[in-house]
């Protein structure tokens, strides 16, 4: 028992620990995307997840043709919502699918990024192959980005 009296034992142990706990917390951010990979072209597997900031750069900035999609109600939609940004509820989207072009980008926004999730599995569904998931507007603001 002599060995777990030394010193030297316990600061390993604890180098050992710091390198465990560290490997827990860096391993799952290796499978999540930055700005960059957010704003590559929509894999065919799926709608991809876009940033605020990779939004304005890639479809704003460098202008692109697309379709900004609000899916809050029309009641949080007049509360404030992004520039240019058409509002078709949640609720309403599978009836109004002729209203979005399947040729043409569409990226969704909510107020979370909860309805914007399900609005993308929809289009995904109706195959829609172009389909950006913003997520919500409560980024959008935190990124200082305008709101009408």
């Amino acid at each position: 028992m002599k060995f777990l009296n030394d010193k030297r034992t316990w600061i390993l142990a604890a180098v050992v620990v710091l390198l465990v706990a560290g490997a827990v917390i860096a391993i799952p951010a290796l499978n999540t995307s930055s700005d960059a990979d957010a704003s590559s072209a929509p894999a065919a597997n799926g709608p991809q997840l876009i940033a605020p900031l990779a939004y304005v750069s890639q479809f704003r900035d460098e202008p692109m043709p697309h379709i900004l999609v609000d899916v809050r109600t029309p009641e949080e939609f007049r509360g404030g919502h992004i520039p240019g940004a058409v509002n078709i509820p949640l609720q309403s989207l599978q009836s109004r699918l002729s209203e979005l072009p399947q040729d043409q980008t569409v990226v969704l926004y909510c107020r979370s990024g909860n309805r914007s999730a399900d609005a993308a599995r929809i289009l995904e569904r109706a195959g829609y192959e172009s389909v950006y998931d913003m997520g919500g507007i409560i980024a959008w603001n935190a990124a200082g980005l305008p709101v009408e």
